[in-house]
């Protein structure tokens, strides 16, 4: 093992779209750790949309990132030292953790990861956060009842696939959007989903109108702007809408504003809440428990996009907001 770390720090806060320009690559010594302290080397990385709020130095539900300091974000990695009386050498450990090759941690926050549950890339992903997001969202906010139709933004990402199998496992008519043809494909032939609209090149309204014709009980946004303006307009009486993410807007340098539909909330009695998978800490067991229940079982399938090297973890989150990752976005920085 050289002693050598490679960290990326966040060189300027972006104005829009973030550029390769944004980030740093600092090379340090491999940091020794103290009692009660373990030391983990990093083998996935995940890249999330909602770090580029915390880009913009503005205070939200976590703190901001820091002009000069490491990044930080979900790691999966194995412990190469421990001080720890709960770790071991060895372990494969998951947490938020540096944007770099090796990371020290007090074994706050930090789960063991079974590499014979599933590979152990899907702790980042269909078994980690996103799968948290989807699950608790959708449950516990959208309530989806059998026959019911089920609408999802971004279905192509991370958290929306994992939305809509939910959903036909509750016995729904899913319909996604997305973005591509390759991504189109993908949901209706892999994951069964009963419609997907390309917003890019079908007539939205059109799309809907024949893909609900039931109208939409249940809608999961993940992008918010016009197409959540339009999904809006076919919403059923006593409908749910779970807010999740708004990534059409993450890069705008002004507030887009667009229909307000406050008097449909008001007279079709639609609920619309947001929430951020924090909010369900105490129960992750429980949804841990289930999405690995349902992978294990082949009901729930999942997808990854892998970027090799460390150095690359740029280009990974830029490629995020152009839609170019099919399922979780990760970056591989050193083998298992």
């Amino acid at each position: 093992m050289k002693n050598e770390n490679r960290r990326i720090i966040l060189g300027s806060r972006p104005s829009g779209m973030p550029t390769k320009e944004n980030f740093q690559i600092v090379t340090e010594a491999i940091p020794e750790i103290k009692e009660g302290e373990i030391l983990i080397q990093t083998i996935f990385l995940s890249v999330d949309p909602y770090m580029r709020g915390r880009m913009t130095g503005i205070k939200t539900y976590v703190d901001p990132f820091e002009v000069g300091k490491v990044l930080t974000g979900g790691v999966v990695g194995k412990i190469v030292e421990s001080k720890h009386s709960n770790f071991q050498e060895g372990d494969i450990v998951e947490g938020q953790l540096d944007w770099a090759d090796y990371s020290v941690s007090n074994g706050r926050h930090i789960r063991k990861v079974d590499p014979n549950l599933a590979p152990i890339s899907t702790a980042l992903g269909v078994i980690g956060m996103p799968g948290l997001t989807a699950y608790f969202g959708l449950l516990d906010i959208g309530k989806p009842k059998e026959g019911e139709t089920v609408v999802i933004s971004g279905a192509a990402g991370a958290v929306g696939m994992v939305v809509g199998q939910i959903a036909k496992l509750k016995g729904c008519h899913v319909v996604g959007i997305a973005g591509s043809q390759e991504k189109i494909a993908y949901l209706k032939e892999e994951l069964g989903f009963d419609a997907v609209i390309n917003y890019k090149t079908d007539q939205i309204k059109q799309a809907l109108k024949t893909a609900c014709p039931n109208g939409i009980d249940v809608y999961f946004d993940n992008v918010g702007g016009e197409i959540s303006d339009l999904v809006m307009r076919f919403m059923n009486f006593h409908s749910r809408i779970v807010l999740c993410g708004d990534i059409s807007q993450y890069n705008n340098e002004k507030i887009e504003y667009g229909p307000r539909f406050q008097s449909l909330l008001v007279t079709r009695s639609i609920l619309m809440q947001g929430f951020i998978v924090s909010n369900y800490s105490k129960r992750f067991a429980e949804g841990y428990r289930d999405l690995a229940k349902w992978v294990s079982e082949g009901k729930l399938k999942y997808r990854e996009t892998i970027i090799d090297g460390l150095e690359n973890a740029p280009d990974a989150f830029i490629d995020l907001f152009y839609g170019k990752n099919i399922g979780k976005q990760l970056v591989r920085v050193s083998n298992e």
